[in-house]
């Protein structure tokens, strides 16, 4: 399909054809829905930890003799039904990732850039490139009405562009190799430079 490019200062930069295998899929939430899961279960850092009955800073006395007292039998104070005793089967410090098929993981992301395409909020850039100056690039960001935005750019990002956007709230720059699902779903709005298209389209083919 055939989509319209546009300058930072909002002109026009001609036409792009957009591979409809690439960005005129129907999105399917259930596919999208994994691929996140997969990637949120990735970052997860599973530090959790409890401390079980052998970690306890109590004494492993026992804590009465075993008959006689008209109490149930007990041996120390670090068991699990006691207060500040340790717990049973508690969280341990362990990995959350999942395995997803690599052809999942790229129709996922084929999914989420449909999805923005279908949904209006896809912007084709001629290229990603300023000066380094914040003000400038804030005030040219406001007027295309960008409030939450991911900028995919090429193989590697344009250093005054990186620079630029570093203090601007809401708007996000990544090269085309760390284009991922849940960073596209999560924006208003999903811009690609002509390099990022080229790039992607040789990636997801």
């Amino acid at each position: 399909m055939k989509t319209d490019a546009i300058k930072l200062d909002g002109g026009a930069a001609g036409s792009v054809d957009l591979d409809d295998e690439i960005f005129g899929l129907e999105p399917r939430a259930d596919i999208l829905h994994r691929v996140v899961r997969w990637q949120r279960a990735k970052q997860q850092q599973g530090t959790h930890k409890a401390k079980t009955r052998s970690e306890t800073s109590y004494s492993s006395k026992k804590i009465y003799r075993q008959k006689g007292t008209g109490g149930a039998r007990h041996g120390d104070r670090n068991a699990p039904i006691f207060r500040k005793g340790g717990i049973y089967k508690g969280p341990v410090p362990r990995s959350h990732a999942h395995e997803l098929p690599k052809k999942f993981r790229k129709l996922g992301l084929k999914h989420a850039l449909s999805a923005k395409a279908k949904e209006g909020a896809l912007v084709v850039l001629d290229e990603a490139a300023a000066e380094g100056k914040t003000a400038a690039l804030a005030k040219q960001v406001a007027n295309l009405g960008w409030k939450r935005a991911l900028v995919i750019d090429g193989a590697e990002i344009n250093e005054g562009f990186a620079r630029a956007a570093a203090n601007i709230e809401g708007l996000d720059v990544l090269p085309s190799v760390g284009a991922n699902v849940y960073d596209i779903l999560k924006r208003d709005t999903l811009v690609i430079t002509k390099a990022g298209v080229e790039a992607l389209e040789a990636r997801l083919k």
